[in-house]
């Protein structure tokens, strides 16, 4: 394994010649993490953390695609971009996967803002591409690492919020009634609230919102055990999120999107395999709002017509899996690329639905020999 750290798309360029020259696999490495470890090679890992530079024109932002999300919300003070909450998570991995976050639900996903992107092609070119480039369709929402390597995003901004941050518990004994209670609310829920369940020794609602504090109240109708309520700046907003919940180091995860709530009786199943057993989560996030507003077929992020995102979590593979098979038979099929899962057996059909007959174009075009490919790739 040989890691080269690329500080220009330059350098990009000369070390995927260099890869393709020598008959090395290669993969690009931005600046964040990937559940499924298909940042690494035995080859060559092209490492985009050197390009980290954030630099903000009126309300239009270009970011470096090894940025992580905590140095761009500093930089960007009072403009930012809908993403996640970890600090420690890289825009380029997020934005070419789709990216959720506690502003979706009112400016889309993370890949939704973006206007323009530099990509270094199989053969060594440096491109440009925005709206109205196959490319630049496929890279919102199924860009990682199957295309080219991005070198920089190019985003529109939106003004920074002030928000209502909140964390209310309830305790185990009430994971069934506040789980149905939230898939029948949160997603149709005002655009302003964004509001994730998270159950695990507890139950957590969390999330943010711009519009007014009894609309998270009467979410759920049940009285939380405690809950708390913070007034905060967008910046403090999600320091304030990012020390709820998330894996253990050694977690892995499967996910799934839903159309329409679950049955009692699959809640029930699920809520007894869950047990009270450690290191065992699932994390319900709202779809809804702007995320659905945007056609199916504008982007190649495919997931726009469905009401919640459900994500087994633990370092129990059998736990993980009867979990998962459990809501199964009424999820869509669909599964988040940033949550990607090796052991999919129709991966590219889960992670790109309806649009993987022109990802496949697209790829023959921009890739004819399949030069970029982590452990798969979509031509298969």
């Amino acid at each position: 394994m040989t890691v080269v750290p690329c500080h220009s798309p330059a350098e990009v360029a000369e070390t995927i010649r260099l890869a393709r020259d020598t008959g090395q696999h290669l993969v690009p490495r931005g600046g964040g993490h990937c559940f499924a470890g298909r940042s690494t090679s035995d080859g060559i890992i092209l490492d985009t953390t050197p390009l980290r530079s954030i630099s903000l024109d009126g309300d239009v932002a270009t970011i470096g695609a090894g940025a992580l999300l905590g140095d761009i919300y500093d930089a960007l003070g009072d403009r930012t971009i809908p993403a996640g909450c970890g600090s420690t998570v890289g825009i380029a991995g997020l934005t070419l996967g789709g990216g959720l976050g506690i502003l979706g639900r009112q400016h889309g996903l993370t890949c939704d803002s973006l206007l323009a992107a530099q990509v270094v092609l199989a053969d060594g070119q440096i491109v440009d591409c925005a709206e109205g480039d196959d490319l630049f369709w496929a890279l919102r929402g199924a860009g990682g690492g199957q295309f080219g390597v991005v070198t920089s995003f190019t985003f529109r901004t939106v003004a920074a919020p002030v928000l209502t941050a909140f964390h209310l518990r309830w305790p185990k004994s009430e994971v069934a009634t506040v789980i149905e209670a939230w898939m029948a609310a949160a997603p149709d829920a005002s655009d302003a609230l964004a509001a994730s369940l998270l159950v695990t020794s507890e139950v957590n609602l969390f999330g943010a919102t711009q519009g007014p504090r009894s609309e998270v109240d009467s979410l759920i109708g049940v009285p939380p055990e405690s809950a708390t309520y913070a007034t905060l700046s967008f910046r403090d907003t999600k320091r304030f999120l990012e020390t709820i919940g998330g894996m253990e180091d050694d977690s892995i995860s499967k996910s799934e999107f839903f159309t329409d709530p679950l049955p009692g009786d699959a809640v029930a199943a699920l809520v007894d395999h869950l047990g009270s057993g450690p290191g065992r989560e699932l994390d319900f996030m709202p779809m809804g709002g702007a995320y659905n507003r945007v056609p199916v077929h504008a982007t190649a992020f495919a997931h726009r017509d469905t009401r919640f995102l459900l994500k087994h979590a633990s370092s129990d593979r059998d736990w993980l899996d009867r979990s998962w098979r459990i809501v199964r038979p009424w999820g869509t099929g669909g599964v988040y690329p940033n949550f990607p899962d090796p052991h999919l057996t129709d991966w590219a059909t889960a992670y790109h639905g309806d649009n993987l007959d022109r990802l496949r174009a697209v790829k023959a075009r921009y890739d004819p020999q399949g030069f970029f490919r982590f452990h798969q790739s979509i031509e298969e």
